[in-house]
């Protein structure tokens, strides 16, 4: 018998937790690990108590074709790193990964889980050690 690697296993969970999403554009899942223990997850979506996209049935970037990455000011939506990290109690994700999912709503292709300029600093600020997603692993 094979097992799968732990980050196999772990990007799988997020996948998961990606079909939480309320985007309109892009479903990602976001898992924080330590020692092989999950101390978090998010999603993307709209912040607590407002209402989601999907319910909406509104995306304003995607009526105006905004290309991804850019004009994230007219994004009413809560990255899915950025709810894993607000999740969390800030010791346990010392020296943490976080792994990140994402897929295109539109085909359903797999979407760069890569994080945004922001995302990428709050990782860095979080103490997050290491950052894995399909096609790529960043900081060791």
């Amino acid at each position: 018998m094979t097992r799968i690697s732990w980050d196999d296993y772990f990007l799988e969970i997020a996948k998961v937790v990606s079909k939480r999403s309320t985007c309109l554009r892009r479903h990602y899942g976001a898992v924080i690990v330590r020692d092989n223990k999950i101390i978090s997850t998010g999603y993307n979506g709209a912040p607590r108590g407002e209402e989601n996209c999907c319910d909406r049935k509104y995306c304003e970037r995607e009526e105006k074709q905004i290309p991804a990455g850019e004009r994230y000011e007219l994004c009413r939506g809560v990255h899915a790193e950025q709810n894993a990290i607000i999740n969390a109690d800030s010791a346990a994700m010392e020296g943490a990964t976080i792994y990140i999912y994402g897929t295109n709503v539109r085909d359903g292709s797999l979407a760069s889980g890569k994080p945004c300029m922001l995302c990428e600093r709050m990782i860095k600020n979080a103490r997050i050690a290491r950052i894995t997603y399909l096609g790529g692993n960043e900081r060791e």
